[in-house]
């Protein structure tokens, strides 16, 4: 997983628990996940954990794998300002990685345009094995 970007400072404290929680770890986080972490933070109900989660992925620090319906920091500070987010999900390590590929952004626009689409944002979820896995496995 690639290295996420620093928190802002303007971050309520849930807000920033719950990306700590998020950086801190290797894997995707669902939300009762991240509860669990931080009920020695004084984090007790679910809504709390949901609540920062939101913001978080309102402001482009945090992604929502809809397959996993879990939780991932985000790993690149300016992904927000671009069409198309894409993980490349590992099935056997649960590793993801964030990227962004600028050819597939343009075929996705020429679509939309060509069909009248409007595009409100784009999730591309690809799942295999990671490099890592592929080798030990071999």
């Amino acid at each position: 997983m690639a290295e996420p970007h620093d928190a802002p400072r303007d971050l309520t404290r849930n807000q920033g628990l719950v990306l700590g929680t998020l950086n801190r770890s290797s894997a995707p986080l669902s939300a009762y996940d991240i509860l669990d972490k931080l009920r020695e933070e004084g984090l007790r109900a679910p809504l709390q954990v949901y609540r920062a989660l939101d913001k978080l992925v309102e402001r482009g620090l945090a992604h929502r794998l809809e397959s996993l319906n879990a939780f991932v920091a985000c790993a690149d500070a300016h992904c927000h300002r671009k069409g198309l987010i894409a993980f490349a999900i590992c099935e056997r390590c649960g590793r993801v990685d964030e990227f962004a590929d600028e050819v597939i952004e343009e075929r996705l626009s020429g679509w939309a345009a060509n069909t009248g689409f409007k595009t409100e944002r784009t999730t591309m979820e690809i799942r295999g094995q990671c490099a890592e896995c592929l080798k030990a496995a071999a």
